[in-house]
């Protein structure tokens, strides 16, 4: 029986400008930091969540794929907080670029579309209260 999710991957060009960028810009921490025989095995983490993102240099597929616009679906990551808007000013001040001027009101709640430095978005949302 499957009981958690470990890993998920985003690939960049540059891991240590993809680490700068997640945890000085997005606030996550670094877990792994291993120089592995495959490369260097590098995680980030939510703070107090078990899940891990792997930062996995493959120049090749770095980004979004190239037929994905703007209106596709979200990012390969979809991070959650509990005050959006108040998390969206810290990171603005911190230099992370957004899609959007302002986060956006959906009926499911709010959301807005950050952007790595490798082009890969990242849906950062929080849900509507009920």
């Amino acid at each position: 029986m499957l009981t958690n999710i470990m890993y998920t991957t985003i690939y960049v060009t540059d891991q240590d400008r993809a680490l700068a960028f997640y945890t000085d810009g997005l606030g996550l921490e670094k877990r792994i930091d291993f120089p592995g025989p495959d490369g260097r095995f590098l995680t980030v983490g939510v703070p107090d969540s078990p899940v891990q993102i792997i930062l996995w240099s493959h120049p090749a597929a770095a980004g979004q794929p190239a037929d994905v616009g703007r209106e596709a679906a979200p990012g390969p990551l979809i991070l959650e907080s509990d005050d959006l808007r108040k998390d969206f000013e810290i990171m603005r001040r911190r230099g992370v670029d957004f899609e959007e001027s302002e986060p956006v009101d959906y009926p499911f709640g709010i959301r807005v579309e950050a952007v790595d430095p490798d082009g890969n978005r990242v849906s950062l949302r929080q849900q509507r209260q009920p």
